[in-house]
């Protein structure tokens, strides 16, 4: 999953709304999910793949009405507020009550919220027009992000319990970016391949890196990683903003690499250069599989900075239902493309393509042409733009949602632990996680697995059931949610709780297993 938000201040269409969610879920998972594909059976995979995507698009449609009900409850309090001060005074005027408003939201609302934002009126400021069972009410209009309907929808136990989810999963995904950032470029740098090495098994991290330095592929990889944190962690001691002309060039270098990259492996195949033969099925792949499937359809957490500014919402049932067939089609045709193509695939899709003539295929004969040869570099070198770029951000998310965690608002600290202590903990973990394991796969899928199962399923599922009793003892049975989900009973929300604990346990299970 990319990290960026968009949030430009300026509404877009429809179809700049499908583009963005295609953009934000397609990312650093679908660069993972090749191998664990090819291990677990290629049938067997696609059906996982197209039971995953239906889950993630359900959870989609809860997060969507839970934003809807916070709006409309947001928006129900405000003009009660509102309509209790008129009472007391006749005589306030627009510009005095609009103030009083803003002074109500900060105090009630957005005093605990992830982001010390005032959340305006829905309806039109003057007092007079405001109607306290407007359907209006239920209009997305306003950003509340996940941590605020938390704090709408929890208690301060379910809050706790949000903050630890999210903290964990940025913690994964901050060590995913480095492991992916530095071993990209240790495998381009590196030059030295021993001539009875088999690529993909035998270059190990105890070969040596260069013929002319005794530096090992593994030691390389430290360097790198440690140059990886000297160069970005700094930027997690500043409030960095990803600007637009930055999500242009993400945005097309991901396009053109994911293009490029399935071109290649379909061209491969129709010369009959391909030399994958995964098997149909095999049990013992699906644990890491199910964990980068989950990771690769998450959107949720970011959902309200891209609903948010799309102008006409009628159709966001509609968007949703197109982006995943999208979705669903491309991370096929780039997974399938690659197992039939590739004999060996590495943890990182891109690596398939490094420099070094690793991969070639049909005895010997390369899939690039050597007048193509950049190619390879730009592939294997992809990682290492866009990752890099979303690192920082990630990082000042998150050290931000500690600060949410473990912090209150009206106290004062120190500068220690206001602007040192906090950046620390969000860069330092993930980068000894990295120093650990340089393992994609296996980083995707425990991330994914257990902190993206329960972003994904848990706490979409709890938010729409709060918010639904909520609005219902706030607004009562006249008011309709314009945005509810199509899986309306209750049902859907037990369901969706117990899938994700079958598939928690499922996936614990056989790590237990393949780990005795």
């Amino acid at each position: 999953m990319p990290a960026g938000v968009i949030d430009d201040g300026e509404g877009y269409s429809s179809m700049m709304g499908l583009m963005y969610v295609f953009n934000l879920i397609v990312g650093t998972g679908a660069l993972a999910m090749p191998a664990p594909i090819a291990e677990a059976g290629w049938l067997l995979s696609l059906i996982i793949l197209v039971i995953l995507a239906f889950m993630s698009f359900v959870t989609v449609t809860f997060v969507t009405e839970s934003m809807a009900a916070a709006n409309a409850l947001v928006h129900s309090r405000t003009v009660r507020h509102l309509k209790k001060v008129m009472k007391t005074d006749e005589e306030v005027n627009e510009d005095n009550s609009q103030q009083l408003v803003e002074q109500f939201l900060t105090d009630e609302v957005i005093s605990n919220s992830l982001e010390n934002e005032k959340v305006p009126l829905l309806l039109s400021n003057s007092v007079d027009t405001i109607s306290e069972t407007s359907a209006e009410y239920f209009n997305i209009t306003e950003r509340i992000e996940m941590g605020k309907m938390a704090f709408l929808f929890f208690n301060k136990y379910g809050v706790n319990i949000f903050y630890i989810c999210i903290a964990v999963y940025l913690y994964g995904d901050l060590a995913i970016y480095a492991a992916a950032v530095s071993k990209s470029i240790r495998d381009v740098s590196c030059t030295y391949v021993p001539e009875d090495a088999i690529c993909n098994a035998t270059l190990n991290g105890t070969i040596a890196c260069w013929d002319s330095l005794s530096v090992t592929r593994g030691q390389a990889y430290f360097i790198f990683l440690t140059a990886f944190l000297a160069c970005l962690g700094p930027f997690t001691f500043f409030n960095v903003q990803k600007t637009k002309h930055l999500q242009i060039f993400t945005t097309i270098m991901r396009w053109l690499a994911f293009s490029t990259m399935i071109i290649i492996a379909a061209t491969a195949l129709i010369q009959g250069k391909g030399e994958g033969h995964p098997s149909v099925a095999s049990i013992k792949g699906v644990p890491n599989l199910f964990g980068v499937c989950v990771y690769s359809f998450m959107c949720h957490h970011s959902l309200p900075s891209l609903i948010t500014p799309i102008k006409n919402k009628s159709r966001l049932l509609r968007l949703f239902i197109a982006d995943y067939l999208l979705i669903l089609f491309f991370y096929s045709l780039l997974s399938f493309t690659g197992i039939f193509t590739f004999k060996k695939l590495q943890d990182m899709y891109t690596l398939n393509f490094e420099p070094q003539n690793c991969n070639d295929t049909h005895a010997g004969e390369s899939i690039i042409p050597q007048n193509f040869s950049f190619i390879r570099y730009f592939l294997a070198l992809f990682p290492v733009f866009t990752l890099s770029t979303n690192f920082p951000i990630i990082a000042i998310t998150l050290r931000n949602n500690l600060k949410s965690l473990f912090l209150k608002d009206n106290k004062n600290y120190g500068i220690f632990v206001d602007k040192l202590l906090f950046p620390i903990l969000a860069v330092i973990p993930p980068v000894v996680i990295a120093f650990i394991t340089e393992d994609l796969t296996i980083l995707v899928g425990i991330t994914g697995s257990y902190a993206g199962a329960a972003i994904q399923y848990v706490v979409p599922a709890l938010l729409v059931y709060y918010s639904r009793r909520d609005v219902l003892s706030t607004l009562g049975l006249g008011v309709k949610n314009k945005h509810a989900s199509p899986f309306r009973h209750t049902a859907w929300i037990i369901f969706v709780l117990f899938w994700a604990l079958m598939c928690i346990v499922f996936v614990t299970v056989n790590h237990i297993i393949q780990g005795k």
